[in-house]
């Protein structure tokens, strides 16, 4: 392949870009953003690509989630410390179960960007832009909003740092407490509808960490028990703040993106002679691509090869995004072919994008049961090919939204309107994501 540089992407064809009018405030943008500190520490992120690795050989597990888009609006301390709380109590869930390590990777503090079905909106006979996200534009329909503005980048960058600023201290001040997330998640279970199905599981928690403590291993004593590791990750869709963002490690001499520990290529950004994997291919950061049901065995062949020539196990996650009427059908010959050329990846469920639809209602969602199945046909295929099921790629939230149908609390088309807050794409709410995890932690026992 040609030499790889930070901006040899240019060079490439390129999708789901902006048109920005003003090129020269563009370029001043970009300039400033490269003089920038990174958002992230490349050492940090070895330290995913070494837990990742170890999920590739079946001896760990992924857990991503966040949300579909992240919001200027919405930035705040109270949100980005719920799904903070929500991802520790679906970890403890899984961990226990799966009896393995959990890697928990954020979709947040950077997931700014999305790509759309088509490049502009038309309501009311009136057409402009689509939404593309806060690093983009803005979410109102007006010809002024929906103008792509370059100054969005900058202030992309500082709601980053702040979010990664505030989950660090969380990570390391004490909410991670063990004996914490798990009262949580008990007081989650008390309060279920279902809960006779859930508590067996919090209680052996609980016992667990109480025969801990009787024999002196407690969180004043054991860091672990105290403290946790949260890494970050996002949608690298805008290659040009990517760039900007890229540095050279000094101890490696290595380029990394240091906009996040891990960033994913999309499914409509995955072409193997556009941008994003001429991009994708140079930097050493752990990346994810999104796989669907239109991916051939072949392909993803190339695909591996040229993310990840040498085969490094950790290097390389591929996100299925099939559908539950789909995943059984497309994912086995898959997971055969790859397994069957020795390639070393770690495979995750997205169960959320293939489940999408337009309820009666009017409201895009998404229903509880469908993404459930999803995961368990995932766990199935594995199983059936004898491969391993290595994690679970969520939109969700900590706040209590009702925009996917389903769960527990059986929230049906006509409740969508009560709190219906997502710029994009539906989310699962706090109930409902600790109902998936207490049911994925099922399924992941049995598969392990």
């Amino acid at each position: 392949m040609s030499e790889w540089r930070p901006d040899s992407w240019r060079e490439k064809p390129i999708l789901q870009q902006p048109t920005y009018k003003d090129t020269a405030l563009l370029a001043e943008v970009e300039q400033r953003l490269a003089t920038y500190p990174p958002l992230v520490f490349a050492e940090e992120t070895r330290q995913l690509r070494k837990q990742l690795s170890d999920v590739c050989l079946g001896e760990g597990f992924l857990l991503q989630g966040g949300d579909c888009a992240e919001s200027f609006d919405e930035f705040n301390a109270p949100k980005i410390r719920d799904t903070f709380k929500v991802l520790l109590q679906m970890a403890i869930v899984l961990t226990f179960a799966g009896r393995c390590p959990v890697t928990k990777v954020a979709r947040m503090a950077g997931q700014y960007a999305k790509p759309r079905s088509a490049d502009t909106e038309t309501i009311n006979g009136v057409t402009l832009p689509s939404y593309r996200g806060d690093i983009i534009n803005s979410f109102e329909f007006t010809p002024e909003a929906r103008e792509p503005d370059p100054n969005r980048l900058l202030d992309a960058y500082h709601r980053s740092a702040s979010t990664l600023n505030l989950l660090r201290a969380f990570a390391q001040g004490g909410l991670a407490d063990l004996q914490q997330v798990n009262r949580w998640n008990m007081a989650f279970v008390e309060n279920n509808p279902l809960k006779e199905r859930y508590s067996d599981m919090a209680t052996r928690i609980q016992d667990t960490l109480d025969f801990m403590n009787v024999i002196g291993i407690n969180a004043s004593n054991t860091g672990t028990l105290h403290e946790t590791s949260l890494f970050t990750s996002h949608e690298a869709l805008l290659l040009n703040y990517e760039q900007s963002l890229t540095r050279i490690d000094t101890l490696t001499g290595k380029p990394y993106d240091c906009s996040a520990h891990m960033v994913w290529i999309g499914e409509r950004t995955r072409q193997l002679d556009h941008a994003h994997i001429e991009f994708f291919r140079g930097i050493h950061n752990p990346i994810g691509v999104k796989i669907g049901p239109s991916m051939q065995g072949d392909e993803l062949i190339k695909l591996i090869d040229a993310l990840n020539p040498d085969n490094d196990p950790g290097r390389l996650t591929l996100i299925t995004r099939m559908g539950a009427d789909n995943l059984a059908e497309n994912l086995p010959a898959l997971l055969r072919r790859v397994k069957s050329e020795g390639r070393n990846v770690v495979w995750s469920s997205d169960p959320m994008h293939g489940n999408t639809f337009k309820a009666s209602s009017g409201y895009k969602t998404r229903d509880f049961e469908a993404i459930l199945r999803e995961i368990q046909q995932f766990f199935a295929a594995h199983e059936l090919e004898g491969t391993h099921a290595g994690g679970i790629h969520l939109e969700m939230t900590g706040q209590h939204v009702t925009e996917c149908t389903g769960g527990a609390y059986k929230i049906s088309d006509d409740d969508l309107a009560q709190a219906y807050q997502t710029q994009c794409d539906p989310r699962l709410n706090a109930d409902q994501v600790l109902e998936m995890a207490f049911l994925v932690a099922d399924r992941l026992r049995t598969h392990r």
